[in-house]
Formats: C-alpha cells, structure tokens, sequence
C-alpha cells in the first residue's frame, strides 16, 4: 500500500511540475509572442482555466506528500518531509506573490487592463520561474526517496 502511495505521489507531483514547466517555456512565450491585444487575452484566460485548477493541485500534492511522510515514518523520511517543505513553500509563494497578480490579471481586458499590465505580468513570470524551480527540486527528492 505505502508503495502505491509513493508512485501516486510522485506522478501527481511529477505532472504538477511539468504543467507548471509548460507554462514557463512554452505557454508563456507562445502568448508572449501575440499581438499585444491577444496576447493579454491569453494570459487571462490562462489565469482563469489553471487559476481554478492549480490551488487543488498544489494542495493535493502537499497533502499527499504529508501522507507518505507519516505512513513511511519508519523508513526515514529525510527526503519526503523535505521535498514536503519546498511544496509548502510553493504554497506560500503561490498564495503572497503569485495568486494577487493572477487575479488581477484574469479580469483584466484590453478595454480595462492597467497600463504596467505588461510589467505585472513580467513579475508574475519571474516569480513562477522561481516557483518551478522549487517544485523542480521537491519531485527531484521524491523521486530519489523512491529509488
């Protein structure tokens, strides 16, 4: 049972991350790409479609993460708690500095957007480069911690 629940783990915190590595090197310079109209017209729609999605993911993940620590508690679980800690702060940075520009953002039109829409959107990418990289390295971890 507790190996079912460590590949489960590690899949979902596995696609989480490549979903979120999408966004960063595929999506975002996709839109980034688009006339400006279209291209702020993407970004809120992408923020409405993943902004719905993603808090339940982040959070499955960091619960399931939490769960195997505990069930494997006798095993060691060095690298799980810690790659339980970096989700909890993907969490935290998700919640302080990524989800006040998202919803910002996904209301946003080119008939009403703010003029910095443009700059507000260039700090919401540097901080998920930031948040790729810590999830990155938590799934890293659990992978390490299955093998």
């Amino acid at each position: 049972m507790l190996t079912a629940l460590e590949v489960i783990t590690t899949v979902v915190v596995g696609v989480l991350v490549g979903v979120e590595f999408s966004v960063a090197f595929v999506i975002n310079p996709i839109l980034n790409a688009l006339p400006q109209d279209s291209a702020q017209l993407g970004h809120a729609h992408g923020g409405r479609m993943l902004g719905a999605v993603m808090p339940f993911w982040y959070v499955g993940s960091l619960a399931l993460v939490a769960i195997w620590a505990a069930a494997g508690w006798h095993h060691g679980p060095a690298l799980v708690v810690t790659a339980g800690g970096l989700l909890l702060l993907s969490v935290a940075m998700s919640l302080l500095l990524l989800v006040p520009i998202n919803n910002r953002n996904k209301t946003w039109t080119p008939e009403n957007r703010p003029e910095d829409w443009k700059e507000q959107l260039n700090r919401w990418e540097r901080w998920h480069y930031a948040r790729v990289a810590v999830i990155i390295a938590a799934f890293t971890l659990l992978a390490a911690a299955l093998a």
